[in-house]
């Protein structure tokens, strides 16, 4: 009777003996395996029933990636045998195109190897690895694709058997199954996820809720619903570059927000031309060129583009030595993303609309002010003119006099008034009024008195620079001068475009006049026109 070539010299009969012995463990192996739809819950399932079905001391179940440009790498390993202790001095996860892991990453058969010190193929362990020189490799196929390679070591009692490889081999083709299902089950689960993501970042957009940076709300989901370290938000720059405008990440933000793409870079070019781009490494891909780059790993960079429009760009990186990006991630992280912006570009929309409603009725209130209330003060400041020229006593010319006067410093606030709510309610001010304005009432904050503000003659046609940027500089001496003195009430500014210099020629004067210190301080500038 001859003898299994793999059976260590036993007899044939022994041998078939010992292989119905094990088909119990065997079923039960399978079973185990097809039990859980976590798919990582079935990938360590998979490691401990082989381990136990070839009595193997050491096991380890290596993910494939089979997308990567340089060539199918690692992304993850399930082990057992060795604790966290020992893999951490081991250090990161082998690249697995080496040695004889590379062998069957390259060539997916069954290889089997009574010695690996002695195997020319083999390119050694790294320092503080535990000794092994039997071992066994099989793949793991997934309808028909590599989904990882299945290594076990150090079998108990001498070398790993052809009965082993059997066993293994109908322990991976069923496993390949379960790992399917479970992969169906997880990609079913992450689209509900992202889908749910999407949904929630255009309902927070679209709902009319306030939100101080939109770009953030899409950042921060999208690094919660990718299990990434960060999620930043890159725009254009006027250099051609893209700079990171906002970030959402478990550290400081403000250490991210600055960073630039410089103009040239393969990246950029990729992103400009609507291009996502994934990168396994963000600290070793030579495209990477960022100074931060280097703190982070697996990485995607999606443009965010609706109708053609490129609004910026979504960058999802994960921390150095994590798992990389599957397809599937990949795919709905870039599905996410022209979501995001075409939610990013109807909110934007929307805030739009509701701009030009509140200045249609900012300019509906200085129309009414304008026909009503400043043409009845004209008229009524008229009716006392007329008044005063009648009146003969003393006492009532100077109390219509006051009056008079008094209608005229109130026209002026309300033009006033109605030139501030002609302004855009969110734009910063272009004309010289408006910057006036803008500096008078951001003194009312410190000064805790609003200055009156009055304007005479031509003032935005007539000031131009460099004079309107020394008006702005001394009306700000002069508020802060204010500021210094006590019991101040009343605060008067006035711009005068009409005046008149000591030398005849016309000229722009601002006064500035408080009521602080008792007796009240008049500050005046002047400048030729």
């Amino acid at each position: 009777m001859a003898a299994d070539s793999g059976g260590a010299g036993q007899p044939a009969g022994a041998t078939r003996d010992a292989a119905v012995e094990r088909e119990p463990l065997l079923l039960e192996a399978v079973v185990g395996v097809g039990a859980d739809l976590e798919l990582r819950a079935t990938l360590q399932h998979l490691v401990e029933a082989a381990t136990r079905l070839t009595d193997a001391r050491y096991g380890a179940l290596g993910v494939v990636d089979p997308d990567r440009s340089e060539g199918p790498r690692l992304t993850e390993l399930f082990t057992v045998g060795m604790d966290e202790a020992a893999r951490a001095r081991i250090g990161r996860l082998p690249c697995g195109d080496k040695g004889l892991l590379g062998v069957l990453i390259r060539d997916p058969r069954p290889l089997r190897v009574d010695d690996l010190t002695a195997d020319p193929r083999s390119c050694g362990m790294p320092q503080d690895h535990p000794p092994m020189h039997s071992f066994i490799g099989v793949p793991v196929l997934v309808r028909d694709e590599v989904f990882g390679n299945l290594y076990l070591t150090e079998k108990r009692g001498g070398p790993f058997t052809a009965e082993d490889e059997r066993l293994i081999r109908i322990l991976a083709a069923q496993a390949g199954i379960a790992i399917g299902n479970a992969l169906l089950f997880e990609n079913a689960r992450q689209r509900e996820r992202w889908i749910e993501g999407a949904a929630a970042v255009t309902t927070a957009l679209l709902s009319g809720a306030r939100s101080d940076d939109p770009l953030l709300v899409v950042a921060e989901q999208a690094r919660l619903l990718a299990d990434a370290a960060a999620g930043v938000i890159l725009q254009p720059t006027e250099e051609g570059g893209m700079e990171i405008v906002t970030a959402s990440t478990h550290g400081d933000p403000a250490a991210l927000v600055g960073t630039t793409i410089t103009p040239g870079s393969p990246v950029l070019e990729q992103l400009l031309g609507g291009e996502p781009v994934f990168v396994g490494d963000s600290a070793t891909d030579p495209r990477m060129t960022t100074p931060v780059s280097s703190r982070f790993g697996p990485s995607m960079l999606l443009p965010l583009q609706s109708g053609g429009r490129l609004i910026g760009t979504l960058a999802l990186p994960r921390s150095r030595g994590t798992r990389g990006y599957t397809p599937v991630e990949r795919q709905l992280a870039t599905q996410f993303a022209s979501q995001a912006a075409l939610a990013l570009v109807l909110a934007d929309a929307r805030r739009g609309r509701e701009r030009l409603a509140v200045f249609e009725d900012r300019d509906r209130i200085a129309r009414d002010l304008h026909d009503l209330v400043v043409q009845r003060l004209f008229a009524t400041g008229m009716m006392l003119e007329s008044t005063q020229r009648r009146a003969g006593a003393p006492e009532v010319d100077t109390a219509i006099g006051r009056a008079v006067d008094e209608l005229e410093s109130t026209i002026q606030e309300v033009r006033t008034a109605i030139f501030a709510l002609q302004q855009p309610p969110a734009d910063a001010p272009t004309s010289l009024r408006g910057k006036v304005l803008k500096e008078a009432a951001g003194a009312a904050a410190l000064l805790g008195v609003t200055p009156s503000t009055q304007f005479k003659g031509a003032v935005d046609s007539r000031v131009q620079e460099p004079v309107a940027g020394q008006l702005l500089a001394a009306l700000r001496h002069a508020l802060a001068a204010t500021s210094r003195r006590s019991a101040v009430s009343e605060i008067r500014v006035t711009v005068d475009a009409d005046a008149q210099l000591p030398d005849g020629r016309p000229g722009l004067r601002l006064t500035v006049y408080d009521d602080g210190g008792g007796e009240g301080t008049t500050a005046a500038s002047q400048w030729p026109l």
